[in-house]
């Protein structure tokens, strides 16, 4: 097809890697991307594809990774590619082949984890806005953790559900819950930490030989129970890998509580990209958080 010659071109324009004029298969990669495991002379590619609009997207998420693969905690695929062609935007990973995780790969998943959270920042936020999903992220740099989590995290999304016809169920319950904010976090000081930020079970692997990966970012400074907390929001990590993270940086008082506030955020996003039962899985959180508040 022109569309994949085009890209083809492109990526060896980019980055000097020869590859083959259109992908190999196409691949499982989440529900916002095309995916497709693509042929090249030394050893094939992972590419995503999204509509032109999605540039902006897919170089943040070549920003994210770079930033992680700093840290040298986790590795993550390493970037290729990232543009455009007059019919889409790409992004060129490198092909991690996936091996079955174990506990030894758990342990050291969570080890890393730690690792990557011990990597601090002065403020809150990020050098550039992202994306979480397709929607828009906001990352500009604040001093208070509530008060970023409250106006850069709960309030976009709720505004984002009103506007898609959720304010029945969601508006003024979740305006309360933003005045309440202070109140569930009070007593909770957490220094700016390195964040995965989207760390669901999709979105890591074993390799054959047992090492973890990391990727599909969605990159920010802040407290690092907002990691943990996606991580328990749709399973697929175990027992060791809260072991091993708890072993280098125990649970905070308070945690489970802040579990539940930090994973509204994703409720509330995946309200907002799929509709269906999300909408009252996001209130019964606000309820219940609320609930908490009055004793």
């Amino acid at each position: 097809m022109p569309r994949f010659a085009a890209i083809a071109r492109e990526i060896y324009a980019l980055s000097g890697v020869h590859c083959a004029p259109a992908p190999a298969a196409s691949v499982a990669g989440g529900s916002i991307n095309e995916c497709y495991r693509w042929p090249a002379r030394t050893a094939p590619l992972f590419v995503k594809l999204a509509p032109r609009a999605a540039a902006a997207m897919f170089e943040a998420e070549a920003a994210g990774l770079a930033e992680l693969a700093q840290a040298h905690a986790l590795r993550v695929p390493r970037v290729l590619a990232s543009g455009c062609t007059e019919a889409a935007a790409f992004l060129a990973l490198e092909w991690i082949d996936a091996g079955a995780p174990d506990g030894s790969c758990e342990r050291r998943l969570g080890a890393g984890l730690a690792a990557l959270h011990a990597v601090h920042a002065p403020g809150f936020g990020w050098t550039r806005d992202n994306t979480i999903g397709r929607t828009p992220q906001a990352n500009g740099w604040g001093d208070s953790w509530v008060e970023f989590f409250r106006e850069r995290r709960l309030r976009p999304q709720l505004t984002l559900a009103a506007a898609n016809g959720m304010a029945g169920a969601l508006a003024a319950p979740g305006e309360r819950l933003l005045e309440q904010v202070p109140a569930l976090l009070a007593g909770h000081a957490p220094v700016a930490s390195l964040l995965h930020g989207d760390l669901w079970g999709g979105n890591w692997l074993a390799t054959a030989d047992g090492e973890p990966v990391i990727f599909d970012p969605a990159v920010y400074y802040g407290d690092r129970e907002a990691d943990l907390a996606m991580t328990r929001l749709f399973g697929g990590f175990g027992a060791e890998f809260y072991h091993s993270y708890e072993a280098v940086a125990p649970p905070a008082p308070g945690a489970s509580t802040r579990c539940q506030l930090y994973q509204l955020y994703h409720v509330l996003n995946h309200a907002n990209l799929f509709g269906g039962g999300y909408v009252r899985q996001a209130r019964g959180i606000i309820d219940w958080l609320l609930a908490q508040l009055r004793g």
